[in-house]
């Protein structure tokens, strides 16, 4: 079967766009071949600092033919039926269409469209020059004489080759026939810059892969990411060190470089005074280099990997000394910050925090920093932390902000805030939660587990959370600006982690609402101090719910169960909407909870019936003493909803929902005997009235753990 082999060289590429790029083409060519019929046995994309290539194998030499039957108007149908059939199906005159007689619709004109497969190297002529002009770069650019012409090529960087072939392994592949602005696909193509500047003819993918690695091109990107890991392994190895790995750092060098030479450079020992995670956020940010530690030590060693582009002649004496020069200048600049920042304590910086705007309509960081300082207060007894630790630790917590460190590496607030308030004698929690405050930060991350870090924690999510629903800035669709999905995921995390009975609405949103009134701008336009009134404070909690059914779909749990936990008046503790949910999942796994909701759904197709048809809803208490007049299992459904709705209703309120559910299960066995002897609507328009009663008893009974509507299956 023919292959398709694509190559798109440009200038650059910037490694953080390569990979998504690389999807991009892969999908996008793939996806067009398939619209138009054309299957394929597998594709794959791949991407360097230079060029992005795919690969699609097992495409069929040309398209299928197609036989299709078009049905038409009536016979005797109005002239612009027939007209307009006639031209959509392709046929110059009814002569060329056939009749069908249907026993029901009568006779009817129908058209046999026949058409022949097209050449699959015509169809890849058509679509991969609409590809590459429309391909989505998150940023894109015009060059040369051609791009004051309309509808000038944008590409992330000036694109100065293709290469496209299509055809099978035995034979030589034709040219893909096509050009954008100029560049005529072809054969020829580029190995490394520097290394082998040469033209190089390729036809098929595995002549591509082997004339680019003899050219100083290692295609793939995940094979440049083990190449640099390995040899940057074994160089530490051999001077008795060990690299500090970083996966976020060796994706983004594997996107640098297209043939990968590891060195090893050195700095001067007395750096090493220098907070470890400041040191690796120089060397990392700004040369792009890995950092490396004696073997099972956390302090690191006066050394660092750098990954070059290059074989030099030198063997790399003259690119390692160019990096530890600036390496120098930068652990210097370090040094001199991490000096600077210790002389002031972190307390006597929080009057630069209300220079700085957090928001326009939420006030400065300053006025943040008293909302969360009197919310982490008052959630401390809540998590089993200490008040005045934890308000201490809120008002510490942004601090580092405004230190020279932190305004250089962004990305260290809050551990060196960690790092200053341990050196100023401040009490171990307190310095802990200074840095953990912000965890967790994505799914995978670490949830603060000492209580002072868990009350500043849900204090600076909520505070966010709640200003930013106050203002009306939520999120919309894909954009989240102030990562209020990350905010809320992060609450929950904390809740459910640590196991904290929390009201979100009372503990969290009147809360911090409350400092909202006390400590924010004057543009904010304040929450209502009743939660009950106030509509925003229900969207937020559904908003919760919403991120809730998310992180327990990840954990394999239903989000109907959590539908219809949530439908029930005031579930806004987390922790036991989880474990309500648990107990629910596990209740309807048995046979007891699946025929009960069986059962359920009977009475309440029944009773949607029956109330639409009479005009009015059978909520009134059924009569104990009319059932017990009837029919045997009549009465003993009625005794047994009295019996299993208290005993559901007192397990719930004690937080036992496995017992809940228990109690329900006692239900099955007079459900199903009532279903099976007793007519529902009967001729006594009494006993009818009080049987709905018995079945709206039984909706009402479940709705003690679930609203069991809300349930599918």
């Amino acid at each position: 079967m023919p292959d398709l082999l694509l190559e798109l060289r440009s200038e650059e590429i910037p490694a953080r766009m390569q990979r998504r790029a690389a999807d991009d083409l892969k999908k996008l060519v793939t996806d067009a071949l398939v619209e138009r019929g054309f299957l394929y046995e597998g594709a794959k994309a791949f991407a360097t600092p230079r060029r992005l290539a795919l690969h699609v194998a097992g495409l069929p030499p040309r398209g299928q033919d197609v036989r299709e039957e078009r049905k038409g108007p009536r016979v005797g149908a109005p002239e612009g039926a027939v007209q307009g059939f006639l031209k959509s199906a392709g046929l110059a005159s009814l002569d060329q269409a056939t009749i069908v007689t249907d026993p029901k619709k009568g006779e009817f004109y129908v058209a046999v469209i026949e058409r022949a497969g097209r050449e699959t190297l015509d169809v890849l002529a058509e679509i991969l020059p609409q590809i590459i002009r429309n391909f989505p770069w998150p940023k894109a650019m015009r060059w040369g004489k051609a791009s004051a012409q309309p509808g000038a090529l944008r590409w992330v960087r000036p694109l100065q080759s293709i290469v496209a072939t299509f055809g099978p392994e035995t034979e030589t592949p034709d040219v893909v026939p096509f050009a954008v602005d100029g560049i005529v696909a072809g054969t020829t193509t580029y190995g490394h810059r520097f290394l082998a500047p040469e033209p190089i003819e390729v036809r098929r993918f595995d002549d591509y892969v082997r004339a680019l690695e003899r050219a100083k091109v290692v295609l793939d990107a995940d094979r440049r990411k083990d190449i640099i890991l390995h040899d940057a392994r074994d160089l530490a190895f051999a001077r008795g060190l060990e690299l500090v790995e970083d996966e976020g750092l060796l994706e983004e060098v594997a996107g640098l470089v297209e043939w990968p030479v590891v060195l090893m450079g050195s700095f001067d020992e007395a750096f090493l005074d220098i907070p470890a995670e400041a040191i690796r956020a120089t060397i990392r940010a700004n040369q792009k280099c890995f950092v490396l530690r004696q073997p099972g030590a956390t302090r690191l060693a006066p050394a660092f990997i750098l990954v070059s582009n290059l074989v030099a002649s030198d063997g790399g004496l003259a690119i390692t000394a160019g990096n530890e020069r600036v390496v120098r200048a930068r652990l210097s600049d370090a040094k001199f910050f991490w000096e600077t920042d210790k002389a002031i304590r972190l307390a006597d910086r929080l009057p630069k925090l209300d220079t700085i705007v957090f928001h326009e309509k939420l006030g400065t960081q300053g006025e943040r920093v008293e909302r969360i300082a009197a919310l982490a207060r008052e959630l401390a007894p809540l998590v089993g932390a200490d008040p005045e630790s934890a308000e201490r630790a809120a008002r510490l917590a942004k601090a580092d902000l405004v230190t020279e460190m932190v305004g250089e590496f962004p990305e260290l607030q809050g551990l060196m805030g960690r790092t200053y308030a341990a050196l100023q004698g401040e009490h171990p929690s307190v310095a802990a939660a200074i840095e953990d405050h912000y965890k967790p930060v994505g799914p995978s991350d670490r949830v603060p587990a000492d209580p002072v870090a868990i009350a500043v924690a849900l204090a600076d999510k909520l505070d966010t959370l709640v200003g930013f629903w106050t203002i009306e800035e939520k999120p919309t669709g894909s954009k989240d600006p102030f990562a209020l999905r990350r905010a809320a995921l992060g609450v929950i995390r904390l809740i459910l982690d640590n196991g904290i009975k929390l009201s979100l609405l009372e503990d969290g949103y009147r809360a911090a609402a409350d400092g909202l009134h006390f400590h924010s701008a004057a543009t904010v336009p304040l929450p209502d101090p009743d939660v009950a009134a106030d509509p925003s404070a229900d969207s937020l909690l559904a908003f919760f719910a919403d991120r809730l059914k998310v992180y327990l779909r990840d954990q394999g749990a239903r989000h109907d169960l959590i539908d219809a936990v949530f439908a029930l008046p005031g579930q806004d503790d987390l922790l036991m909407v989880v474990r309500r949910v648990e107990a629910l999942g596990q209740f309807l796994e048995t046979d007891d909870g699946k025929n009960l909701l069986a059962g359920y759904k009977r009475a309440a197709n029944i009773l949607r019936i029956e109330e639409k048809k009479d005009g009015r809803a059978y909520e009134a208490a059924p009569d104990a003493a009319l059932a017990a007049a009837g029919e045997p299992e009549e009465r003993a459904l009625s005794e047994a909803l009295v019996v299993a709705r208290e005993a559901a209703s007192a397990a719930v309120a004690s937080e036992d929902f496995a017992g809940a559910m228990r109690a329900l299960s006692t239900l099955r066995a007079p459900v199903d005997a009532f279903f099976d002897k007793v007519t529902v609507n009967a001729e006594d328009p009494a006993l009818r009235a009080n049987r709905l009663a018995l079945l709206n008893a039984l909706r009402a009974a479940t709705r003690e753990v679930a609203d069991f509507s809300r349930i599918e299956g």
